[in-house]
């Protein structure tokens, strides 16, 4: 017994691997406007931030990520993209499944998991009671991502179709789209295998590659618009 007494205080801790997760993800609208010809008008139409919320259910194997239907900015008329966004990711297959609503059209995209090459930090920040680490990371070859993560949550997976790190994403920054999610609850309690599934209904089913090919072929002359509409497309 007296040997316990030595042993270093990690042995003990508390992993969660399955539970639920309510993220806030806040989108500044008036930067997503800035600089175009008529965002003094929109910026007085429109609250400067768009907030919603998703709830994930996860459990080691998989994960599914839902919004919360109640959307703040709707009342004003305005919905930022992603708003309604569904991804249900299997960490033990190595695919995905998300439904994006892209202008008219919705899409389910069915793929493998994207390896996105994480740069770790010593910086810690705590977040919803869990110590978590920094990570970085660039999709669409120069558009930055912040990540902080728990060890905590042994459980590689996040918002959107981020992952890839050794524990939970619970808060993420995408600067140059001026948004951010946090994690403001993580319930540790059992999850129900029927609350984890792939997201449903009618869509064109693609793969992510199939997606980005028809964007960028439809988009190519909308300027800087185009450009973030890919951007929002590859969260």
């Amino acid at each position: 017994m007296l040997l316990l007494l030595g042993l270093p205080a990690a042995l003990y801790a508390q992993f969660v691997t399955q539970g639920k997760i309510q993220y806030e993800r806040k989108v500044n609208l008036h930067r997503q406007y800035e600089g175009d010809d008529a965002s003094d008008w929109m910026k007085r139409s429109m609250p400067q931030f768009a907030t919603n919320y998703f709830n994930m259910s996860f459990n080691e194997n998989r994960s599914s990520y839902i919004p919360v239907k109640e959307v703040e900015q709707s009342k004003y008329g305005w919905v930022a993209p992603g708003a309604d966004n569904m991804v249900y990711q299997d960490y033990r297959a190595g695919t995905v499944a998300a439904s994006k609503q892209i202008y008219e059209q919705r899409f389910v995209i069915q793929d493998t998991q994207r390896h996105l090459k994480w740069r770790m930090s010593n910086e810690l920040r705590n977040i919803a009671g869990y110590q978590c680490h920094k990570a970085v990371t660039r999709i669409c070859d120069s558009v930055y991502v912040v990540a902080f993560y728990t060890e905590e949550i042994p459980v590689s997976g996040g918002p959107e179709q981020f992952g890839g790190l050794p524990g939970m994403i619970l808060q993420l920054a995408v600067p140059r789209l001026h948004t951010t999610w946090i994690a403001t609850k993580v319930e540790a309690v059992t999850v129900d295998d029927g609350e984890i599934k792939p997201p449903t209904g009618k869509a064109k089913r693609v793969n992510q590659q199939q997606l980005m090919v028809g964007i960028q072929t439809s988009l190519k002359d909308w300027g800087k618009w185009g450009k973030r509409m890919i951007w929002w497309s590859s969260l």
